[in-house]
């Protein structure tokens, strides 16, 4: 054989060896790799929660169903809520090579049960605690928050109030009336209950608590155990809620034990203030979301300012975040970009509120911040329309905890009424600045001009009033009108004096104004120009016209804030008018609640096209006729130079107040009609006493200009007459001679 031949076959044989091992190699290479994607894929699913994934519940329900499944927002390295759940853990091996998370389990103690109706803390007798707080089975939440002495509608508060001053128990409204503060929200088949534990994840393992895996050891406290998959216990966890001072709140204290030998990361998983109850009745949406939160170091070193300001959200902003696949609300764009530390977590409605709290109790817990809540994110039940549910969950920061050491994830809660008299007083709340979670401000296109720093002075001088003056809320706001018609009566003397002077002025110059049309009835600009100097050589200011209805404008940011003010205010909810002189009589509910509608006579409710009247209001009626007649006597005359078209606009403007208003504030809070119409009838016995006044002047005298201090519309006048007057100069100048 050749040495040619030789290095030929010998070439060949190694060429065919390399091949053969290319082979087996590339067969069992993609093989390695597809386990790898489907390691990642599982991962993937495990960290994201979608829908297709199945979450522990008392019900047993199926994947689409759990709120975790929904959560979009869980960590990329949060494992599934499943028993079955995996995740990268060195320590233990499989068989195959591959790494494998411990598999944790929660159960129930030994030697105890899950209650089947857990002990409840508060009580429903109003003379023992405002509210009355029941747990449910599963995940250690709470199930109902019920008010003790707060009702759905004004005539069961009224009946409460007669059944007590009776001391007759038995006539008391049913149970069914009293105001739910918070409940359990359905989420699928799914009952969501509030503050329920969902999630606690172990070195990177998930373990589902939401399940009847707690024991009650005492009214309010609860206790679950976390066992390998041998069985051997590992972790305990424990919730204790305890009353708070306002009989509202509720602290709640939170441990994570480690039994074990090794360190472990923990962090917990659990449910937030989600959506209020959607109210059929309120002319806008209310309900809101609000974040209060701390200022960095660097501007609040002693981080004693709790603020809210810029984190207040609209419910719709959320949805529409949900709907965006963006469900991260905390930390915000805003709040990374100030580094604010977040204090408190709520969702209100028009009156009620739901919130998560740092558990402030100096000295022993002297922050203010919530750092068992690192991150808040959404979900909703993707329904349509009003049926959408907005939920909430509260991610806590991963924790080391020590061998045979504990973890706490402390926080407060409040479930009550939006009352400055305990927001702004009770503590932890005033200290935490919880007050603004009270906010006077109409939402959607109205929200700018609610003036909300004024609807709050106007409630601290309405409860002034009420508590020290007139001892009652009717007669506290037909105060507030005189004192304010006494602010404005300068205002509105100087602005009748201007409108009668510029009516009697046009009334001397119609003559001379006519044959100014007549003259210059082909030339408009320059017959608007000889008006002008005809007006600043007899002294005449058409500002007058305009100064009349200023005092209708400077009450107009008053009646916005009193409208947000008296819609939103908790103190006034079911108040009635009069010490309730009206519901003496066989429990009439005329001006029973100056929160609502008047309600002179009830009927059974129409359906219009924009809403719904189940009533007769008497105050927005008398309104209209008051308006008639003030339109009718008190107006002053109008001007003799005016158009026919422009008589027909005035007319119309004067028959749009007597309607148009009326219709605008039927549905409108019996309180601001009872303002408005109040208002209306002290300005006519005010304008009868300025127009004698004025019927003494001489409003024909031209004002000396040496002594006359001009306003600002006087200023914007003596503007236009020169910007006039330099126009008919320069025309002059510029018309050819001969001409």
């Amino acid at each position: 054989m050749s040495p040619l031949l030789k290095r030929f076959l010998i070439t060949s044989a190694l060429a065919i060896g390399v091949v053969f091992v290319g082979i087996l190699v590339a067969q069992g290479s993609p093989r390695k790799k597809s386990d790898a994607a489907d390691t990642s894929t599982a991962a993937s699913q495990e960290g994201s929660q979608t829908t297709s994934q199945a979450s522990p519940d008392a019900a047993g329900s199926a994947a689409q169903a759990s709120p975790a499944a929904a959560d979009s927002n869980a960590p990329s390295n949060t494992a599934s809520n499943t028993a079955s759940n995996t995740a990268a853990d060195t320590n233990t091996a499989s068989p195959a090579g591959s790494v494998e998370a411990p598999r944790y389990t929660a159960r129930v103690p030994a030697g105890m049960t899950a209650p089947e109706a857990p002990q409840k803390l508060g009580s429903l007798d109003p003379s023992v605690a405002p509210a009355q707080f029941t747990f449910s089975r599963n995940a250690a939440g709470i199930d109902r928050v019920v008010a003790a002495d707060i009702w759905l509608t004004v005539q069961d508060a009224d009946q409460a109030r007669r059944a007590r001053a009776a001391n007759d128990l038995a006539t008391l409204p049913d149970e069914s009336k009293r105001y739910v503060l918070a409940a359990s929200t359905n989420f699928g088949d799914v009952a969501l209950p509030v503050l329920a534990a969902r999630e606690l994840e172990i070195d990177g393992a998930s373990v589902s608590v939401f399940d009847a895996v707690w024991a009650e050891t005492a009214p309010g406290q609860f206790v679950t155990e976390i066992a390998d998959e041998k069985g051997n216990v590992v972790a305990r966890m424990t919730r204790s809620f305890r009353l708070g001072s306002t009989g509202f709140d509720l602290a709640v204290e939170q441990r994570f034990t480690n039994l074990t030998a090794n360190p472990m990361q923990v962090r917990l998983l659990q449910n937030g203030p989600g959506d209020r109850p959607y109210d059929p009745k309120t002319l806008t949406e209310v309900r809101r979301y609000h974040f209060g939160y701390l200022f960095p170091e660097s501007r609040d070193p002693s981080q004693s300012f709790v603020s809210a300001n810029g984190q207040l959200y609209d419910r719709s902003t959320f949805s529409s975040q949900v709907a965006e696949g963006d469900p991260v609300v905390w930390p915000n764009e805003k709040s990374t970009e100030g580094n604010f530390t977040l204090s408190w977590f709520g969702s209100t409605d028009r009156y009620f509120a739901l919130a998560v709290h740092a558990p402030y109790a100096p000295p022993t817990a002297a922050s203010k911040a919530l750092a068992s809540v690192a991150e808040v994110s959404t979900f909703s039940n993707q329904a349509a329309g009003k049926s959408e549910l907005l939920f909430t969950s509260l991610w806590s920061p991963k924790v080391a905890v020590a061998p045979q050491s504990d973890a706490a994830f402390d926080l407060g809660l409040y479930a009550g009424p939006l009352d400055n008299r305990i927001l702004g007083n009770a503590e932890p709340l005033a200290a935490l600045n919880m007050r603004d979670l009270i906010v006077y401000l109409m939402s959607g296109c109205c929200s700018w001009c609610t003036f909300a720093w004024l609807a709050d002075g106007l409630l601290w001088f309405l409860l002034f009033l009420k508590s020290y003056v007139v001892f009652d809320w009717g007669l506290a706001i037909i105060a507030l009108v005189v004192v304010v018609r006494l602010i404005l009566h300068p205002i509105q003397k100087k602005s009748q004096i201007s409108m009668q002077r510029f009516s009697k002025a046009m009334t001397a110059l119609k003559p001379e104004l006519d044959q100014l049309q007549k003259k210059f009835k082909d030339d408009p600009q320059r017959m608007q120009q000889e008006q002008w100097r005809l007006f600043k050589e007899r002294g005449v200011s058409p500002a007058g016209c305009v100064g009349g209805i200023l005092p209708t404008f400077a009450q107009m940011p008053i009646w916005m804030a009193l409208y947000a003010m008296l819609y939103f205010a908790f103190e006034l909810r079911q108040q009635p008018a009069f010490f309730g002189i009206f519901q003496s009589l066989d429990g009439w509910l005329f001006l029973a609640d100056l929160a609502e509608p008047d309600r002179f006579l009830n009927f059974p409710a129409v359906n219009l096209y924009f809403f719904s009247v189940s009533s007769l209001n008497l105050l927005p009626i008398l309104m209209g006729i008051v308006f008639y007649f003030q339109q009718k006597y008190m107006t002053p005359p109008m001007a003799p130079n005016m158009t026919d078209e422009q008589i027909a606009q005035q007319k119309m403007m004067k028959w749009m107040m007597v309607i148009m208003f009326p219709l605008m504030t039927y549905a409108a809070p019996s309180g601001l009609t009872l303002y408005i119409l109040t208002s209306t009838c002290v300005g006519i016995y005010e304008s009868r006493i300025i127009k004698k006044q004025v019927d003494a002047m001489d409003l024909l005298a031209k004002p000396d200009p040496k002594t006359k201090k001009k306003d600002f519309l006087g200023r914007l006048y003596e503007q236009a007459l020169a910007r006039a007057d330099e126009k008919r100069r320069d025309s002059e100048r510029r018309r050819p001679k001969g001409r």
